[in-house]
């Protein structure tokens, strides 16, 4: 199935999240991460980003594409939202480590080309 406009920004959305995850978290040990409420709160939000970007994905783009956890994204985003009380920073940051890379290839395959200038 072809993604319609807001299906595309979403998904668009949804890698550039996944990119600022690792640009901010790159070269950073888990100790850095846990010692910094600064880059935590970053990547909450980014991690809310995501999570509102997959929400905002069509039923039928989702349905289409069942070899993305899109339940599971937007889960964790209302986690972070609602129940930030029950974040734990290490699942946070094992998220970001091994499920990210595979998650932002499958979206980056989804896109639609740029158009042309």
């Amino acid at each position: 199935m072809q993604a319609n406009n807001r299906d595309a920004t979403s998904l668009w959305d949804m890698v550039q999240a996944i990119r600022n995850l690792q640009a901010f978290t790159n070269d950073r040990t888990l100790q850095e991460y846990l010692e910094s409420v600064f880059m935590q709160s970053a990547v909450e939000r980014q991690f809310e980003i995501l999570g509102e970007a997959a929400r905002r994905i069509s039923q039928e783009f989702q349905q289409a594409h069942p070899e993305i956890d899109w339940r599971a994204v937007i889960g964790l985003r209302n986690i972070i939202a609602h129940r930030y009380e029950q974040v734990e920073q290490e699942t946070l940051w094992s998220i970001i480590q091994t499920v990210l890379p595979d998650l932002l290839m499958q979206l980056e395959a989804l896109l639609p080309p740029l158009p042309e200038e």
